[in-house]
Formats: structure tokens, sequence, C-alpha cells
């Protein structure tokens, strides 16, 4: 635990020193494409110690100078599973983006989605001897959170404070100097299976790069594709990608929960290329130009060229109308956004004030996706792009790229996490059993 809490706390102070230096690169491995940003930080002060608690703590102005995507290899699930592969197109993309930005990066914050993410609520409380709450208050009462036994093949991903609370005033972003007598927190902690999250590290070192941070798929595209009414009111993103579809709930412009499912894209990609007998890269290229959710009267008549080149005359000129494309699609859809949606519900996100939902990542693309979705959701449901940040060249703008985009932005505004502050080695948490997630329903 403590070794864990080190690691993370040395990547902290590597990006740090990374941002000093003024540049910084980003990389989004995905099972579809795997994405390289190459950020510049500049102003006169490059990058200034967090003074807040809070999603903008640590302000400071970066622009893009670099941007690269390549075919993702040897990633399935949002998991790398072929090592050498991966490796491989995480070089060319960073070869490239290095290349446009013309300077040379040593260190990289990645994220990836997948692995099994779990959500924990923990709360801590202590008394404060002075009256005055201090820094070293703040780490205490992180310290007196019971943490659960998550398992010795799991690792801490985040671990943040959401809620402070000064003897009965709750909802406080930032608690220090003011006086009191008892402080509370509650605090939102996510852990990944370990060993993706070591593949992926090995992986990154065997590309001569080293890692400065990590953080999940779907809380970095949450922190760039909701508003900010958004995150402070109560809002689920649902990031579709290839592999896997990240869920992640905020709330007081914290992320509160995170969950994923096992499948996205990728896998309707697969459906049609099962259900008409072509390869992969057809069934994509249909989907891309072709596909729906929703049939109309006029789907049954628009007919589609599969196209081919088997030298099978009859086989390469098969038509299919869009009603039967759409036929095949929606059931696989229908079966995400279920899955969507027991998550969602196991995290109590009725409870919240807004229950906004938006959709992003590139499956989220789909014709009439969002009208699904708010069939099977039952909530208002938009279509999320990433925020514009400065120097992102167009072609990067997309939904596709909201978790690049909100790696950028978390790499910039960390949000403060529990290896943040001094937590006194004798009262590291207590490995002791707590109830998980069902928590900000009482507390807010």
């Amino acid at each position: 635990m403590r070794d864990l809490y080190d690691s993370q706390r040395a990547m902290r102070n590597m990006r740090k020193a990374a941002m000093q230096r003024g540049v910084i690169a980003i990389l989004d491995v995905g099972t579809s494409k795997i994405a390289c940003l190459v950020l510049r930080f500049d102003g006169p002060e490059r990058f200034r110690d967090s003074d807040g608690i809070g999603s903008l703590a640590g302000q400071s102005s970066f622009r893009v100078i670099g941007a690269a995507t390549t075919r993702s290899r040897g990633v399935r699930f949002g998991e790398v599973d072929a090592m050498q592969e991966t490796e491989r197109a995480i070089r060319t993309a960073v070869q490239a983006a290095q290349k446009m930005a013309n300077v040379r990066v040593d260190h990289v914050i990645a994220c990836f989605s997948g692995a099994r993410p779990r959500s924990y609520g923990l709360d801590g409380a202590v008394d404060i001897a002075g009256g005055v709450v201090t820094d070293g208050d703040i780490g205490r009462v992180m310290a007196a959170a019971e943490v659960p036994d998550y398992g010795a093949d799991r690792h801490v991903l985040h671990a943040q404070p959401v809620n402070f609370a000064l003897d009965h005033r709750s909802g406080m972003a930032d608690p220090r100097g003011q006086i009191g007598n008892q402080l509370t927190t509650d605090m939102h902690m996510l852990t990944v299976d370990a060993t993706v999250i070591q593949n992926l590290f090995f992986c990154i070192r065997r590309c001569d790069l080293e890692l400065a941070g990590l953080a999940s798929s779907a809380y970095v595209a949450g922190i760039s594709s909701l508003v900010e009414d958004e995150q402070e009111l109560g809002s689920a993103c649902i990031d579709l990608g290839g592999g896997s579809t990240g869920i992640s709930v905020f709330m007081k412009k914290h992320m509160i929960y995170a969950d994923a499912v096992r499948m996205g894209g990728d896998h309707v990609t697969g459906d049609i290329s099962m259900g008409l007998q072509v390869p992969m890269a057809t069934a994509e290229r249909i989907k891309t130009f072709y596909g729906g959710v929703m049939a109309t009267g006029m789907d049954d008549r628009e007919m589609i060229e599969i196209g081919g080149d088997t030298g099978d005359w009859e086989r390469d000129r098969r038509t299919v109308s869009r009603a039967e494309l759409i036929g095949i699609m929606r059931p696989r859809i229908e079966e995400i956004l279920e899955e969507v949606r027991v998550r969602l519900d196991a995290a109590g996100f009725e409870y919240l004030p807004s229950q906004q939902i938006v959709l992003t990542g590139g499956a989220s693309q789909i014709p009439g996706l969002d009208g699904l979705a708010a069939k099977i959701l039952g909530q208002q449901v938009r279509l999320g792009r990433p925020l514009r940040v400065q120097g992102l060249p167009q072609a990067a703008t997309g939904p596709a790229f909201s978790g690049a985009v909100g790696l950028t932005l978390f790499a910039a505004n960390p949000q403060d996490e529990w290896w943040d502050f001094d937590i006194p080695a004798d009262t590291y948490p207590a490995r002791s059993l707590k109830r998980a997630v069902k928590w900000f329903k009482d507390n807010w």
C-alpha cells in the first residue's frame, strides 16, 4: 500500500519536472487507435504548485504542438494483449507526433480503458487540534479513511477527496485556513487490475519512454466532454470506444463512480462481418458510411453494395438493404446500452439532481444513437465532443479524441489525489472492510 503511494508520488514529481522543461506527451492507448499529442507548456510560470483542492488546481497554459494517430495493434478490451505489436504501434504514433512537433519527448502521461475498474466510497474524520485547518489535517483526515481490502492483484488508479465537511458545514472544496473542531472527508477510490497496468508500463518503457502519469479513459473523457454545469450537478459520461465502453459519473466537479463494459464499436463491426460474410475492414467501411440504429421506410429501398475482391463475380456484386444492416447493428448496440444502464443503476445514478447523460467516443457517431440511448437509459442524452484545446488539429477534435483531449486537461490541471498530501506514515490507511459506492446519495 505504501509503495503504491510512493510510485504515484514519483510519477507526479516526474510530471512536474517534465512540465518545467516544457514538453510532455499524451498517449491514449485504445483498442482501435493509439493517439499521441505533444504538449508545450509556456507562460511566465510554466507550472505552478497546486494551490487549491479542485479541478483547476495548478492551472497551466499549454498548446498542442504535435499530434498523430495510428491503428492500434495488440490491444483487446482496452488492455495490452500482444506486447510487441502494441509497442510498435506506440512507437509509430509517438515518433510521428515528435516529428510534427520537431522536439524529442521522454515523458508520457497515458490513459487506457478496460482493466475491470471498481469504485469505492470512503470516509474519514479527525479532530482539529489548533482550531484552524492545515495541510497536515487534510493528510490526517485522508489517512483516517478506512480502505476496503480490494485485493493484492488490484492497483489504486485514482483516490480523490470529493467533499469536505467542517463541523456541520458540508460541500466544502477546500477547508484549509477555516476554523472548526472536526473535519470529515468523502473520498472516491478507483482500483483496476494490476497486471493490465504493469503490461502497459512495460510496453511504454520498452519504447524508451518514462511514464509520468496514468489515468482512466472514462475519467478523462468526462473531463473533456462534460460542461461545467454537468460536472457540478451530476452527469454520466459514456465513452463508447472500440473494444470497451467507459462509464464515469461526475458530481460537484469530481468523479464519484467509474466502470467499464467490455464491449464497443469493434463488436458491432464483428457482427456485420459475420452477418454479411465480409472481412473486418469491409465491415468497418460499411458501418462508417451506411450504419445506423433507427430504420425508416426509406431504408428498405436503399441498397448498399458490399463489394469485395474475391474474384467470384456473383459474390463481389452482392448488395444488402440499409434496413438489414441496421437489423444487424441494433441488437449489439442495445446490448451495450443495457449493460451501461445496469452499471448506472448500481451506482445510484437516479439520486443525482441532474442525471444528464453525455455520449462520446468514436462509436458514439453512429447515426440515431442518441435517440436509442434516451429510450434505453431513460434520461436526457446528448452527444458530446471534447473541449477545444489550443493548437489541436482539426482532425483531432471529434468525439473519438475525448480521452486524449481530456488527458491534456488532466496533465495541465491535475485534481488533488491522496498522494499529493503528506500522509503520516504511522497512520497510513488501515485496510478494513467498509461499504462501497452507494455513499453519495447519503452525502448530497
